[in-house]
């Protein structure tokens, strides 16, 4: 598991979607658990959690987990970076939607930066 501080929440990114249960010392949390995680099948194609934006167990700090094997091209992995990342957004402007361009625009400037971090990781990896 990669983990990357960011101003708002932790980036969290792994290839495979159970490190997330070790890495916060949990069996479940928010609905999903360990052993329905290691009984699915996770490759380029599903997963238990492709991404996942929530709570840090326990805290009031939010986490963004992408999972790398669900960035195969450019096109999906900004899909999904910015799908999370919307997520984390709205909770940022506290579901304000009156200030709906304003959470759009920062989940876009903010997925082009993980983007960029993700790919560097990826080539890094390879």
């Amino acid at each position: 598991m990669i983990g990357i501080q960011r101003e708002s929440y932790k980036l969290l990114l792994s290839y495979d979607p159970c490190e997330i249960f070790t890495y916060f010392g949990v069996d479940e949390m928010h609905g999903l658990n360990r052993i329905d995680c290691e009984l699915h099948v996770n490759n380029t194609n599903e997963a238990y959690i492709a991404g996942w934006c929530n709570y840090i167990p326990n805290t009031e700090d939010r986490f963004v987990f992408i999972n790398l094997s669900r960035c195969t091209n450019d096109v999906k992995s900004m899909g999904l970076i910015f799908h999370e990342l919307m997520h984390q957004s709205i909770d940022l402007f506290q579901y304000d939607f009156d200030n709906e361009e304003e959470m759009i625009t920062w989940a876009e400037n903010e997925s082009y930066e993980v983007f960029d971090l993700i790919k560097l990781i990826l080539k890094l990896n390879n």
